[in-house]
């Protein structure tokens, strides 16, 4: 009795499931778990109120046993339907909230920054005044020495690329993210938009949003990658556009 007297605090005055959201997609994400808990905390609900009327009503009394039961075949059938439809129902509502950043073209004018991922840190890659990003060889990479993704100097292509370690995007424009991975799984998480996207060895996973308010949000791996797992961590800056603007075009003279 104690699990569901708790269970109906949580539904009538819920805690801060997460904090407020930046994105319409996230104000989506909201609504939609908001109603699968609602769905799910009222079948968890009937069927412990149908287990306690049970166990009252088929008790063993003294002087009597305790009554028998029969297989019911329609009222199983009944109850896997609509269990079904839920569950089915839900998956389908659900489905343009978690598809949509990843398919369709993107938007013109979007903002095409490229994720890279590596134990334990995350990199951050702009392409420059020629709109192209220059190419990569594996066999380039030097942390040490200022090449993380290993850019390929004879790529003129890649001269005005801007390699940082802080992710700014504008805010109220079309971002699309190209999430990579040089080593292991990665995970790239940003609670304020309900972002949780796994950067996978050898795939360029795209992921599309558009952050509606600035501020300074975390960046974390929510995949464990290692020893220095919890210290890869990094910064999103959203920007208003003309800062942004400002601070693309001094990059790009470094």
């Amino acid at each position: 009795m104690a699990v569901v007297a708790a269970t109906i605090v949580l539904f009538v005055a819920p805690p801060a499931w997460f904090p407020a959201p930046i994105s319409a997609l996230a104000s989506r994400f909201d609504s939609q778990f908001t109603l699968t808990l609602w769905v799910v905390g009222f079948g968890f609900l009937l069927v412990q109120g149908l287990l306690i009327y049970v166990l009252l009503r088929y008790r063993r009394r003294s002087g009597r046993a305790a009554s028998t039961f029969s297989g019911n075949n329609r009222l199983e059938v009944i109850w896997t339907c609509v269990i079904a439809v839920l569950f089915f129902g839900l998956a389908v509502m659900g489905m343009p909230v978690f598809t949509v950043p990843h398919i369709g073209p993107e938007a013109r004018g979007a903002e095409i920054i490229e994720v890279d991922a590596h134990q334990f840190a995350w990199n951050f890659r702009y392409p420059g005044a020629d709109g192209k990003f220059g190419k990569t060889d594996l066999k380039l990479i030097s942390d040490a020495g200022g090449n993380p993704l290993g850019l390929d100097p004879s790529d003129p292509a890649g001269k005005d690329d801007i390699v940082v370690s802080t992710l700014r995007v504008p805010v109220g424009k079309d971002v699309v993210l190209t999430l990579k991975s040089r080593d292991v799984i990665h995970d790239f998480f940003v609670r304020e938009l309900r972002i949780k996207q796994d950067a996978v060895p050898g795939m360029n996973i795209p992921y599309r949003f558009r952050a509606e308010k600035t501020g300074s949000f975390e960046i974390a791996c929510a995949e464990l990658c290692g020893l220095g797992h919890s210290q890869m961590r990094a910064v999103m800056l959203v920007m208003p556009g003309a800062e942004y603007e400002q601070w693309k075009n001094s990059a790009a003279k470094r």
